[in-house]
C-alpha cells in the first residue's frame, strides 16, 4: 500500500508472488463496534477498519491485512474518525470501555445518531422496533412487562418494567433487554401512562397487590386503557367522583353541636375513609372547625397528638361538643396510659419520649393536629409518629405545605403510607419537577392526593360562617414562667385574701391581680425579672405565622405597650413585616393607610387605647387578644375595628389565655358576669363592678 505504489509512479511493476494480497481500490475507513454485554452492563471496543466485512485494521498507525484485497489508504479521514470518536464518543481506538447500566443506554443512544460510519460485530445488540408494553390486571393485582415483539411466534426480546421507567425517567431512548441487546421505548406511550405507572408500582405490595390507597388511581388507568376496573375498587367509587357522591354519615347522637354544611361535608368525607379504612389530611383553613369535624368522626379508641399549647382546648372542645366521651391527658411524671378512656391526649414531645408504649397499642384512630411539626421527615418526631398504628389516621393542619413539598410527603406518609411512594420516589417525580416549572408534575399530584384531602379557605365557605367566631387559645407556661407565677401569687395571695375577707380594700387586690395577669403574658413585665420570651408569645407567633402564610392579616391587641415591645423582635426574627398603632404614633392615618394596602405588612401590634376604637382595619380577618379583656363590650370595641362594614371575610377573634393562671378564672367569672370592663384598664376607681367575693374568687 506505500512501496509498490510509490515504485509503480516511476516504472512498470509487475507482481508474480502468490503471497502478496492484490491491491484494492481507494475507499474510506470507518469505525467497527466490538461489544460483550453482561445484563445491562456494555463493554465497547472500537476499532479503525477498511472495508465490510473489515479487510484490514490500523493499529498503532499501521495496517493490517485481515483478508482479500489491500485497500488504499486515506490519512486524513483515518486522523478525522480518530477525532470525532475522542471528542463526540470520548473513545479511542483500540481501547475498551465499560458502560453499566443507564449509561450503556445512553451512550448506545448517542451512538445511533451519531453521524460517522460504524459497523457492528453483532446487529443483534439494536432492535428497530419499540418494546410493546403488556399490562394485565388480576382484581387489585397488575403485571407489566415490556417486549420486542412476536418473531415467528416467539418473544424474542423482553425487559422488565421497572428498567423501563428508570431509563424514560432518565431521558434515555434504549433500554437493556433481559436477554441481551437493546430496544427503542414506547415514549408515545410512556409519555400518556409512565408517571400513573410508577406511581401504581411504588405503591404496590411485597406480594404484588396495589395499596387500597392506590386503587383510585388504578381504577382510572383502567378506564384510560381500555380495561375492566379491580372489583375491590367499588367501595372506594366514591373517591372518584365529586361530594355529592360520598354517602352521608350518622352523627354521633350526643354531638352537642349543630354543623354547619362545609362542616358536614367533611364529616362525611372522613367517615367515608374512616370506614374504607384510608387516611385523611383535613386542611381546611384555620378557624373553620377542624376539630369538631374531627370529634363528629371519631369512632373508637382515639389517641391525639398535639402541640403542647393546645393540649387542653383538645380538652375543653371534647367536653364541649362529645361529652359523651372521657378524655385523659398522658402527661406529668411516672405517666400511664388509661385504657378505659375514649381519646388519649398527648403532646408531640411525649408522643417522641415514649413511642415504644404508645405504637405498641392498637388505636382505633391516631390525630395529628397541627400536623407541620412533622413536616421535617427526617425529624424523631416525624419518624416515631410514622410507627403509630392506627386503623384511621387523620392529619390537621391549616399549612400542610410551607417551604417544600416534602413536608406534604411527610403528612400523607403518615395518614396513607405507599399513596406517594418513598421520599425518593417523591423527589424524583414530583418534588423536583414541580420545582422546575413542570405543570403536568403539580396536575399528577393534586390528582393523586384529591381523594385524601381536603381543603376549604375561608373565603369559600364564607356564606356558611358566622360573622364572628371567638376562640380560645390556651398556653401552658413553662417552668420558669410558672416558679415568676406561684411566687408572686403565694406573695400576695394570703395577705390580700386575708384583707378583702375583713373588709379592708380592694386596692391591694387589684394590685395582685395585676401583677398575676402580667406574669400570665410575659415574665418580664413583672418589675425585677428579666426573660427573652413567653409560652404565650410562642402560641401568638405560631398562630401568626399560620395566618400569614395563608394570606390573612391579623390585629394583635394589649393593654401593655411593654408587651408590644417584647413581641417586636421574635416578629422581626421570623421575618414577618408589622406595622404598630400606640399613644407615640403620631401619623395614625399612615399607618392605617400602610396596613390596609394589600402590600402592606401582615401584622399590625396595636394598644388597647390607641387602637381600640375608632378605627377601620377591615383589610385584617383576625383578631388576637393577648390579656383577657374583662368587659365583652372592650373585647367587641377591639374586634369591631376589623369585624365592621366593608369587611367581606369571616372574622376570627382569638383570645390567648394561660392554663392554669388567673386568666381562666377571668373567663369563668366573664361567662357568669358580664360587668367586668373597667377592670381591664387596671384602675382602682373603676372596679366598682367588681365585689369582694369576685375579687375573692379570683385570687383563691
Amino acid at each position: 500500500t506505500k512501496i509498490i505504489p510509490e515504485l509503480s509512479k516511476k516504472l512498470v511493476v509487475e507482481v508474480r508472488s502468490k503471497r502478496l494480497p492484490a491491491k484494492g481500490r481507494a475507499e474510506r475507513p470507518r469505525v467497527h463496534m466490538e461489544y460483550q454485554q453482561r445484563e445491562h452492563s456494555l463493554s465497547v471496543f472500537p476499532t479503525l477498519v477498511y472495508g465490510d466485512p473489515p479487510r484490514a485494521r490500523i493499529d498503532d498507525g499501521k495496517l493490517v491485512h485481515l483478508g482479500g484485497a489491500v485497500p488504499i489508504r486515506d490519512g486524513d479521514a483515518e486522523r478525522k474518525l480518530i477525532h470525532r470518536l475522542r471528542d463526540e464518543l470520548n473513545l479511542v481506538f483500540g481501547r475498551r470501555v465499560d458502560f453499566d447500566g443507564k449509561e450503556a443506554a445512553r451512550f448506545l443512544a448517542k451512538l445511533r445518531t451519531w453521524s460517522g460510519q460504524v459497523d457492528h460485530d453483532g446487529h443483534q445488540i439494536f432492535r428497530k422496533e419499540p418494546l410493546v408494553p403488556r399490562f394485565s390486571m388480576n382484581d387489585d393485582v397488575f403485571d407489566l412487562s415490556f417486549d420486542t415483539g412476536d418473531d415467528d411466534g416467539e418473544r424474542v426480546g423482553r425487559a422488565d418494567a421497572a428498567s423501563v421507567l428508570r431509563a424514560w425517567q432518565d431521558g434515555l431512548g434504549l433500554v437493556a433487554l433481559d436477554g441481551g441487546g437493546f430496544a427503542p421505548l414506547p415514549r408515545d406511550w410512556l409519555e400518556r401512562f409512565g408517571h400513573r405507572i410508577a406511581d401504581l408500582m411504588a405503591a404496590r405490595k411485597p406480594d404484588g397487590k396495589v395499596a387500597t390507597v392506590a386503587l383510585p388511581a388504578l381504577g382510572e388507568l383502567c378506564d384510560d386503557l381500555g380495561l375492566s376496573r379491580p372489583k375491590s375498587l367499588d367501595r372506594l367509587t366514591p373517591l372518584l367522583d365529586t361530594f355529592q357522591s360520598i354517602p352521608e354519615a350518622a352523627l354521633p347522637p350526643r354531638l352537642a353541636a349543630t354543623l354547619r354544611p362545609y362542616q358536614k361535608q367533611g364529616v362525611d368525607w372522613l367517615c367515608f375513609l374512616r370506614d374504607t379504612e384510608l387516611g385523611a389530611l383535613l386542611a381546611d383553613d384555620m378557624g373553620l372547625g377542624k376539630t369538631l369535624q374531627v370529634l363528629a368522626a371519631l369512632r373508637g379508641r382515639t389517641l391525639v397528638v398535639c402541640p403542647k399549647s393546645v393540649v387542653h382546648n383538645w380538652a375543653d372542645e371534647i367536653r364541649r361538643f362529645r361529652p359523651d366521651l372521657s378524655t385523659s391527658i398522658y402527661e406529668g411524671q411516672g405517666r400511664k396510659l388509661n385504657r378505659a378512656a375514649d381519646i388519649t391526649l398527648a403532646t408531640y414531645a411525649v408522643m417522641r419520649l415514649d413511642i415504644e408504649a404508645l405504637a405498641a397499642e392498637e388505636w382505633d384512630t391516631v390525630v395529628l393536629d397541627e400536623a407541620q411539626a412533622i413536616k421535617n421527615e427526617n425529624s424523631q418526631v416525624a419518624r416515631a409518629s410514622y410507627t403509630l398504628r392506627g386503623a384511621f389516621r387523620v392529619a390537621l393542619s391549616g399549612t400542610p405545605v410551607e417551604n417544600r413539598l416534602e413536608e406534604l410527603w411527610s403528612l400523607m406518609h403518615f395518614t396513607n403510607p405507599g399513596l406517594l411512594g418513598n421520599r425518593s420516589d417523591f423527589q424524583e417525580r414530583y418534588s423536583s419537577p414541580i420545582a422546575a416549572g413542570n405543570p403536568d408534575a403539580a396536575k399528577r399530584l393534586r390528582s393523586r392526593i384529591r381523594p385524601f384531602l381536603l381543603r376549604r379557605v375561608k373565603r369559600d365557605v364564607a356564606p356558611e360562617l358566622p360573622p364572628r367566631t371567638d376562640v380560645v387559645l390556651h398556653c401552658e407556661l413553662d417552668e420558669e414562667e410558672r416558679s415568676v407565677y406561684d411566687a408572686i401569687r403565694a406573695a400576695t395571695r394570703r395577705e390580700v385574701l386575708a384583707k378583702l375577707a375583713t373588709g379592708g380594700s380592694v386596692l391591694a387586690a387589684l394590685e395582685a391581680l395585676l401583677r398575676l395577669r402580667q406574669a400570665a403574658c410575659h415574665a418580664a413585665l413583672v418589675p425585677g425579672q428579666n426573660a427573652e420570651s413567653s409560652s404565650k408569645v410562642t402560641r401568638l407567633l405560631e398562630a401568626l405565622e399560620e395566618a400569614a402564610a395563608d394570606g390573612h392579616k391579623s390585629l394583635v391587641f394589649s393593654q401593655w405597650t411593654s408587651l408590644l415591645d417584647l413581641i417586636e423582635p421574635h416578629l422581626a426574627a421570623a421575618e414577618i413585616p408589622f406595622c404598630r398603632l400606640d399613644g407615640s404614633t403620631r401619623d395614625r392615618g399612615a399607618v392605617v393607610a400602610e396596613f390596609q394596602s394589600p402590600a402592606g405588612p401582615p401584622v399590625m401590634l396595636a394598644s388597647l387605647k390607641a387602637g381600640g376604637t375608632g378605627l377601620n382595619l377591615t383589610a385584617a380577618d383576625h383578631v388576637f387578644l393577648l390579656d383577657p379583656w374583662w368587659n365583652p363590650a372592650a373585647e367587641d370595641q377591639a374586634a369591631d375595628r376589623a369585624h365592621r362594614i366593608g369587611q367581606d371575610r369571616p372574622v376570627m377573634v382569638y383570645k390567648l389565655v394561660a392554663k392554669d393562671t388567673v386568666e381562666e378564672g377571668i373567663l369563668e367569672l366573664q361567662a357568669r358576669k358580664r360587668a367586668l370592663s373597667d377592670v381591664a384598664l387596671g384602675g382602682a376607681d373603676q372596679a366598682a363592678s367588681l365585689t369582694r367575693d369576685d375579687l375573692l374568687a379570683l385570687l383563691s
